[in-house]
């Protein structure tokens, strides 16, 4: 399955007025990104949107995004976490 063989990278970026988005990439079609999203958005009470083939939430969301993807069947060496990228204004 592709849950398995796909190295998914979590990051935060800063964007206008200093909000703050974090972002799930590698989030192929073949692991259910609705349904992943979706409980990302629950467990973390946060909007958020699957697009792309990348999950972006609103608010900084870093550490407790890899614990719910843990928890959802993904191998903790599987996720890889990016640091805080500063986007334009």
């Amino acid at each position: 399955m592709a849950k398995e063989s796909e190295k998914i990278k979590i990051s935060v970026e800063n964007r206008r007025f200093g909000k703050d988005v974090t972002i799930v990439e590698n989030v192929l079609e073949g692991m259910n990104p609705q349904m992943i999203t979706k409980t990302l958005k629950q467990k973390l009470a946060c909007g958020g949107t699957y697009k792309n083939g990348r999950i972006e939430l609103q608010g900084d969301h870093l550490r407790r995004a890899e614990e719910i993807l843990v928890s959802l069947g993904f191998d903790k060496a599987q996720i890889e976490k990016g640091g805080r990228k500063r986007m334009g204004r």
